[in-house]
């Protein structure tokens, strides 16, 4: 199941992506007098029986074939599929190939750190670029979403803790990420974490690591991979995290991006972002995740 969240005023509806268009769950379950949750993050923590709920819904809605349960996607205001993580835990230098265009080490550990949601935002939603930075990179990456409490998980099981997957743009200023040897404040600017535009159920993902992932600035591919390519795996990942801390339902992890970001290439040929690009994440099975980078006045 494809969910998403999409903006009405001030609030984030919950809506579910189908051939026929997006389903919006409130009116539906209101016209068939369904009892389903209102919001994504009632289905993460929820789980198995909210899907199976939503899954009925769904079919109700196909049946009666009633327009007004209907939206046309590219008429809404997408917000992050996930809107209030408790966590937003990230992996640096996790693809093999990243971490030799960076002439750095293949780490002997997960090299975790963290942003805020003050970097959410959705698909097709500006993003501004810092005053701060002139050199602001894109990176593709893939990103669990815990769907159950873990704590002290064994690598065998880690997946069985997982709800779904979607897109990421892990934004990076990559002036002020190396600044100190603190990466945070490069990585935590306002909207560096576009976020969708679908949450993906694990079920209908299948095997997290063998999806081909991609970058896209105006229309030129400039990063092109396999999640293959991680160095931890995400179960490895989900287990390592949890012998250290709890993970709970809504707490998302980015995995890491593949080789193809500008740091990444020789600095005759580095060309950040700038003002006006338009930069798409692809993640095969988990849709498209397009921004467009603006100046910030």
């Amino acid at each position: 199941m494809k969910l998403l969240t999409f903006k009405t005023g001030q609030q984030y509806k919950l809506g579910i992506r189908t051939d026929k268009g997006v389903l919006d769950v409130a009116s539906a379950a209101k016209q068939f007098g369904a009892q389903v949750p209102s919001s994504i993050h009632e289905v993460i923590e929820q789980g198995t029986p909210a899907i199976n709920a939503l899954q009925a819904l769904e079919e109700q809605a196909l049946s009666a074939n009633l327009s007004s349960c209907w939206l046309n996607e590219a008429d809404l205001q997408l917000g992050p599929c996930v809107t209030n993580p408790g966590k937003i835990i990230c992996v640096g230098l996790n693809y093999r190939k990243h971490a030799e265009e960076t002439n750095l080490p293949v780490p002997e550990y997960p090299i975790l750190f963290n942003k805020f949601n003050n970097t959410l935002s959705g698909n097709k939603e500006d993003v501004f670029l810092p005053r701060a930075s002139q050199k602001v990179d894109y990176e593709a990456e893939l990103v669990i979403v815990i769907g159950k409490k873990a704590k002290y998980v064994l690598k065998e099981e880690a997946l069985n803790y997982v709800f779904g997957y979607c897109n990421v743009n892990d934004l990076s200023a990559r002036d002020l990420q190396l600044r100190t040897p603190q990466w945070l404040l490069g990585k935590t600017c306002d909207g560096f974490s576009p976020l969708g535009p679908y949450l993906v159920t694990a079920d209908e993902v299948g095997n997290p690591n063998d999806l081909t992932i991609k970058s896209i600035v105006n229309g030129e591919v400039r990063q092109e991979s396999n999640t293959s390519d991680m160095i931890f795996y995400c179960d490895e990942i989900v287990s390592y995290i949890s012998q250290h801390f709890t993970l709970s339902p809504g707490d998302i992890i980015l995995t890491g991006t593949p080789e193809g970001v500008v740091m990444g290439y020789p600095p005759e040929r580095q060309i950040y972002l700038k003002d006006g690009d338009v930069v798409t994440i692809e993640i095969e099975k988990l849709g498209a995740l397009t921004n467009r980078l603006v100046a910030e006045q």
